[in-house]
């Protein structure tokens, strides 16, 4: 059985050139788009999403990322460790403590409208 898609096409071939042009114009360079997929990649992965959420609320070390996540340490250091390479958290450190945060509004605004979405 055909699915929906399958069945979209159009009767007869008619490219729209303006709208080609113009999208072509906007559309970002493949190294661009090819690095967006990459930073989605990272957010597919809950415990990461728990770890930017709990990062949302409040600075934290991985001791206290770990109690509230019920999780080892040692996991939630490779997750940080990931978030980090993607330039989505950054540490700053007291003493012996190293203390996580979110790495900009940007982080922020993702957290809340990916929320915001999937709680409409």
């Amino acid at each position: 059985m055909p699915s929906e898609f399958e069945n979209m096409q159009c009767e007869f071939i008619h490219v729209h050139d303006a709208i080609v042009e113009k999208v072509s114009h906007e559309m970002p360079n493949e190294d661009v788009l090819f690095d967006l997929s990459e930073l989605f990649k990272v957010f597919g992965d809950s415990t990461r999403i728990r770890i930017l959420y709990c990062l949302f609320a409040s600075e934290m070390c991985v001791c206290d990322i770990a109690t509230l996540l019920n999780m080892t340490q040692s996991a939630i250091s490779h997750q940080l460790s990931v978030l980090k390479k993607n330039k989505l958290v950054k540490s700053r450190r007291e003493g012996k403590i190293v203390f996580y945060s979110l790495a900009d509004s940007h982080v922020r605004a993702i957290i809340n409208q990916g929320i915001e979405h999937v709680t409409e």
